[in-house]
């Protein structure tokens, strides 16, 4: 059994995948070539801006849109504490300050109250300027954006929708990457738009923030390549990425609505064994993963053994809140003692379980016969 059965998808579409890279290998335009244009083009479309900016990788995404706002020394960013660690690197590697917020303990998405105290917190507490924040579509699911976003109002912050897991889900009719200031997304090959390596994009509506980014994925260049007018960084998407995307694209949403029917049948055979997901009312998840929540931390580890030994594979997202990574302890801020209670909470009694698009209805039922028999026998 695949955690993510890539080979499923590749199998599936095998036709159609092989001709979109014999063509970029006919073509020999490896970089630069016309299917990165077309398919900026077509994710704009999609999510309904009027600016995308493909690029090498989700992280990378994330630090040009810091960039294009020069966020530097002296800035605080409000980053979720449960989350993957990018989201909160990039703050520092642009000189800012991390600061990190709660989530809820349903949906895993930046909590609104919790980020409203860290902010009171910066402004009462340090000389450091609130600038953004930067609220992850964890999981596959929007953040709560309107209160988030009267929360930036109100305090004047700028917002960067991180949504490396989040491409497909919906608020309403509107898609996530179209809620921040600026939006990001990654195309690594498990996200639920993947390419065939790293890949990812930025989305905006801003005409001057998205010139700049489009400057300095490529070193900083005006006119041409040769033309340097700023400091920036290599960060482009190469040709066949973005003819496999292209392709993967046309049957994107088929696949989004076979994760809801999947994630549907994991629910309903679950729900009374288990925490499931949450879904909040009006969103739609793209279901990046498939999260459960045990009792407490022996139970999911032993779980996960369980399961191992059955090839049953798992994963833990995330074992280690941001906060507590030794690569931050110089970047936290003195004497802040705010809780983080969800976040630990959830890094120990997470759980996510096999999901894919291709998954058959006996897959299911193998993974949740598994963890009812677990159960069972731990009492």
């Amino acid at each position: 059994m695949e955690f993510r059965d890539l080979k499923a998808q590749y199998t599936a579409h095998r036709t159609e995948l092989d001709a979109a890279i014999q063509d970029v290998l006919t073509g020999t335009r490896f970089i630069g070539g016309r299917q990165v244009t077309e398919l900026e083009e077509a994710l704009a479309r999609y999510v309904g801006v009027k600016h995308c900016v493909a690029c090498a990788n989700g992280t990378d995404a994330l630090q040009l849109a810091l960039m294009a706002w020069e966020i530097g020394p002296g800035d605080a960013v409000f980053v979720p504490d449960f989350t993957f660690f990018s989201s909160g690197e990039v703050v520092p590697t642009v000189g800012a300050v991390p600061v990190f917020t709660d989530v809820e303990p349903d949906t895993y998405n930046i909590s609104p109250q919790s980020l409203e105290e860290a902010i009171r917190y910066v402004i009462r507490h340090t000389d450091l300027k609130p600038r953004a924040v930067i609220a992850v579509d964890l999981f596959g699911q929007p953040a709560d954006f309107a209160a988030i976003r009267a929360i930036t109002d109100q305090y004047g912050l700028l917002l960067l929708e991180d949504g490396a897991q989040g491409f497909g889900g919906r608020i309403g009719a509107r898609r996530a990457c179209g809620f921040g200031d600026i939006a990001t997304t990654s195309f690594f090959p498990a996200k639920p738009l993947g390419c065939y390596g790293d890949g990812g994009a930025v989305f905006t509506d801003h005409d001057e923030w998205a010139d700049l980014i489009r400057s300095y994925r490529i070193h900083g260049k005006g006119q041409n390549k040769y033309d340097n007018i700023r400091i920036g960084m290599n960060s482009r998407l190469d040709t066949l990425q973005a003819a496999v995307l292209l392709e993967k694209l046309k049957f994107f949403d088929g696949e989004m609505e076979a994760c809801g029917q999947i994630a549907a049948e994991y629910t309903r055979r679950l729900a009374e064994r288990v925490k499931t997901p949450v879904i909040k009312s009006g969103m739609t998840s793209s279901w990046a993963q498939y999260t459960i929540q045990l009792s407490d931390e022996g139970t999911r580890d032993g779980l996960q053994s369980f399961l191992r030994e059955r090839a049953i594979p798992t994963a833990v997202y995330y074992p280690k809140a941001l906060h507590r990574q030794e690569a931050f302890a110089g970047c936290l801020l003195p004497e802040d003692d705010r809780p983080f209670a969800h976040t630990e909470q959830l890094c120990r009694t997470v759980l996510s379980l096999p999901f894919h698009p291709y998954m058959e209805t006996g897959a299911i039922e193998r993974v949740t016969d598994q963890i009812a028999e677990y159960l069972r026998l731990v009492g």
